[in-house]
């Protein structure tokens, strides 16, 4: 097994808690935050179902402590929040201390902030500002600066829904080459207008709440979010003494090309990543003892990652759930809230259940875990699978 990257903190604020403890509690009670929308102003109130979180953006601002003339997108604020609480959960006092990296990722970036200018724009000068936090880098550089990280590397990543597995992916690599002893690396995405309406265009929002690897499935439900961790050397948790919440030992991405939004019907990008991370983990299929599936509830993502998973595992598939029936599909900050729950997972030896389902896939006979199960865990695969194809894998353990 190759040498393990140490995660020693993580900070999470989703539609079913705003931070680690709240969400953890909320998987083990099985309560969902999916409800039907409520604080976007668009035409489809009430017939579309996401995961939203309660914070107004003034309470977000308050939190964080920004004035009223700040130019903060949604996505930076979430962002923010749980970076932040990522870096007290680590105790680190002194961000200056260590070579100290963020890789920050984002599909929705603040896009919120275009929609609420955008007729606006050439009417003044003082809403310039605001569309500048559009880009995907703004949100990254505005948690940087809410870090204290202004002299080392801060980068974005934006490669649809597996951004944020992407993100802990090169961190963990950053780490292990040398090139930075501590990397805080995660995502962020709020909800807009433009993104429910795309989502709307591709015909895979469901109007009920979603249903992974269920036969009726009618599809996802957005949900927005942030969630990061902090990665650490093993030198630098041996110097500093750290508590250590588990490892990063394998890694893999892949890129089948098959499609702008859909997976290769035989899940050949998922395949390749999950061999690529077993192989750099130095592990066999039967290593694995939980899938904390991608599982979208889209008639295209559940059958093409199940069958990646049968040809990876075989007849001798570990208990698998999707977390999505909990907060949506969070996109970009998926691949962080998914690898903050297998660490759970992890320190508490527990599995989550797949909420909704009811009825077997015809195409094969997998079925998912559908109660909570207390058993004992030494390593969780967590699968993020994003639209172009870009499929990634990340494997946690309690050991390096």
């Amino acid at each position: 097994m190759s040498t393990g990257v140490a995660i020693t903190g993580m900070g999470i604020i989703s539609a079913i808690g705003n931070n680690v403890a709240e969400n953890y509690s909320s998987l083990l009670e099985g309560r969902t935050g999916i409800s039907h929308i409520s604080k976007i102003d668009t035409v489809h109130k009430g017939s579309i179902m996401v995961g939203e979180i309660e914070f107004t953006n003034g309470e977000l601002e308050a939190k964080l402590g920004l004035s009223a003339d700040n130019n903060y997108s949604r996505t930076a604020l979430l962002g923010a929040i749980a970076a932040k609480e990522a870096i007290a959960n680590a105790k680190i006092t002194n961000i200056k201390a260590y070579r100290t990296g963020l890789i920050s990722s984002t599909s929705v970036g603040g896009m919120d902030m275009t929609e609420k200018f955008y007729y606006d724009y050439l009417e003044s000068e003082d809403n310039r500002r605001y569309i500048e936090g559009h880009h995907a880098g703004d949100s990254t550089e505005k948690i940087a600066e809410q870090l204290g990280i202004d002299q080392s590397l801060v980068t974005t990543i934006s490669t649809a829904c597996s951004s944020a597995a992407n993100a802990i992916m090169f961190g963990a690599r950053l780490i292990k080459t040398g090139k930075l002893d501590r990397v805080i690396v995660g995502g962020a995405d709020c909800l807009s207008k433009f993104t429910i309406n795309g989502f709307k265009t591709l015909m895979i929002l469901s109007d009920s709440y979603n249903t992974p690897f269920d036969e009726n499935r009618k599809g996802l439900n957005l949900g927005e979010a942030a969630a990061y961790l902090v990665l650490e050397s093993d030198s630098l948790v041996k110097k500093e003494k750290k508590k250590v919440l588990g490892y990063v030992v394998g890694y893999g991405n892949a890129n089948d090309a098959y499609h702008q939004t859909a997976s290769s019907e035989n899940g050949d990008g998922a395949t390749l990543a999950m061999e690529k991370a077993l192989a750099v983990a130095g592990l066999e299929p039967k290593d694995i003892d939980y899938i904390n599936a991608h599982g979208t509830a889209t008639g295209n993502n559940d059958l093409s990652e199940g069958r990646a998973i049968i040809r990876v595992f075989g007849e001798d598939v570990p208990e698998f759930s999707s977390t999505k029936a909990y907060t949506g599909h969070t996109l970009a900050a998926a691949g962080a809230i998914e690898a903050a729950y297998a660490i759970l997972a992890l320190q508490n030896n527990i599995i989550y259940p797949n909420l909704n389902f009811k009825t077997p896939m015809k195409e094969f006979s997998l079925i998912p875990q559908t109660t909570l199960k207390d058993k004992a865990l030494n390593t969780v695969l967590s699968n993020s699978l994003g639209f172009g194809g870009n499929c990634s894998t990340l494997i946690f353990s309690k050991l390096p």
